[in-house]
């Protein structure tokens, strides 16, 4: 929610109890000043057009089978334009078409909200129904193998898949057997020492024998799972699919992943059936899909393929991978938002003791700039506001909130003001006259103008978590969001 320029996130606590808010501090006037255009998300495009057909379909009231038919010809170019593959277009069309022109549909009440209902089902079903998991080898280690194209992104998405399984409490070791890239092997012993995570290397140059050695290692150092980062491979180089069968063959029931660029398009289809023809697919994982491509992989793999996308990468950091749920981005597609992901999101930020602590300290009005200080170390903890607002129901055809991001050195400003201030300013606000402001604004190298700003935003921010916490509530709708 979007409140005096302020993005609002409550946050459900434990047994249907309810947390604090986090709120993103930023003034109206801030935000008019900061943001920016930045790159689409890698749907934004699909989004915006399967909005305007069921636009199309709105406006007519009562539906024809042939307005169904016109509109669902709206959503196939859509599709298309997005690179998803011809096979599953037509196939997701059909599907879509055989239940949308039912009597039940066409003589409802409000017959096109019925068929998003159906377009959002089949997407599901598209992406995969629900998420599905690591499969985990019942005597330990787990070996799992990324596979994939040159340049798909397989080290990074070891690194981040290592942080993952390592914040999960699991002991990771990350296994390099690209030994013709040169500086491959380097490359992944820094993304280890950057999410210190232990990496595997003999020296060797045979990738086999380099993949059954780290396994042996994991068991004799009680390290589990191990995530083997294979070379980059085309998948017409015969040589190289040989090899990489031959290091899946080496185990048994090893989790194999393959890694796919969003970005590749409509190649991404042979990409996944050479693969998927050559191996035994346990799972995809699609990086980048918080780029500018146009989605089709990521909606076409699962078809082709068979297997279930298990993980996305969403980001350039460590952190930024995430667990792939089809209902969720299914969604996200619609502009239907992703609010279950936005409270995962602030609550893995939220720490429950310190929840608990800045709620008491909410209700009993002591909540200082220290707190708003800390607060916002945790929100920025979420990741950028511009991937944030796009979880938000409602926020996807709105042209002032699509494609932005906050200069993070705005936030910076705010910390350098409030550590600019004395520990009994910071506790009490009220100490801070004129005098002591233009003292603030030169130690903090801001202006007077950014101190009262930062003032503001604490004095708002305070009142609105105190309200939501005592249960007042704050009910906004889609005019709110958009008024900037």
């Amino acid at each position: 929610m979007m409140l005096g320029g302020q993005l609002l996130i409550w946050a459900p606590g434990s047994a249907g109890t309810s947390g604090p808010a986090l709120c993103y501090p930023y003034a109206c006037t801030q935000v008019r000043q900061f943001l920016r255009v930045s790159t689409a998300n890698v749907f934004e495009a699909l989004t915006n057009k399967l909005q305007a057909a069921f636009r199309q379909l709105s406006s007519r009231g009562k539906l024809t089978p042939r307005d169904v038919r016109d509109g669902l010809k709206e959503v196939r170019l859509a599709l298309l334009e997005a690179d998803v593959h011809y096979q599953v277009v037509k196939d997701f069309i059909k599907q879509v078409q055989n239940e949308a022109l039912g009597e039940d549909i066409l003589t409802g009440l409000n017959p096109t909200q019925q068929i998003v209902n159906i377009v959002h089902e089949q997407l599901v079903h598209l992406l995969g129904d629900s998420a599905v998991p690591i499969d985990y080898a019942p005597d330990p280690p787990t070996v799992i193998i990324l596979c994939g194209l040159q340049g798909s992104g397989k080290t990074t998405t070891a690194g981040k898949l290592a942080l993952s399984l390592k914040n999960e409490g699991r002991s990771p070791l990350l296994c390099a057997t690209d030994v013709y890239r040169p500086a491959a092997i380097e490359q992944l012993q820094q993304v280890g020492e950057q999410v210190d995570v232990p990496v595997f290397s003999t020296g060797g140059d045979d990738p086999v024998d380099i993949a059954r050695a780290a396994v042996s290692h994991a068991e004799s150092a009680n390290l589990d799972p191990i995530i083997i980062d294979t070379a980059g491979r085309l998948h017409i180089d015969q040589e190289m699919m040989a090899e990489i069968e031959q290091i899946e063959g080496s185990f048994d029931q090893p989790e194999t992943l393959l890694v796919l660029d969003a970005l590749t398009g409509q190649d991404a289809v042979n990409v996944a059936e050479e693969f998927g023809d050559r191996l035994e697919l346990d799972g995809l994982i699609l990086t980048k899909l918080d780029g500018d491509a146009r989605g089709g992989a990521a909606l076409s793999a699962r078809a082709v393929t068979g297997v279930p996308i298990k993980l996305v990468g969403v980001g350039e950091k460590m952190e930024a991978l995430d667990v792939f749920h089809p209902d969720r981005m299914a969604q996200r597609i619609l502009g239907m938002g992703d609010v279950l992901s936005l409270v995962e999101k602030a609550q893995q930020t939220l720490d429950a003791e310190e929840a608990a602590q800045l709620q008491q300290r909410l209700l009993s009005a002591q909540f200082d700039l220290d707190d708003f200080r800390t607060h916002l170390g945790r929100v920025r903890g979420m990741g950028p506001l511009d991937q944030i607002l796009k979880m938000l129901p409602g926020t996807a055809g709105l042209s002032d909130l699509s494609d932005i991001e906050i200069d993070e050195r705005e936030l910076d400003m705010v910390d350098a003001v409030i550590n600019s201030m004395t520990p009994a300013e910071r506790q009490n606000p009220e100490l801070l006259n004129a005098s002591r402001k233009r003292r603030i604004a030169h130690g903090s190298g801001t202006s007077v103008q950014d101190v009262n700003i930062v003032l503001k935003q604490h004095r708002q921010l305070g009142e609105m978590m105190q309200a939501m916490t005592q249960g007042k509530g704050i009910q906004l709708g889609r005019a709110q969001l958009g008024g900037l």
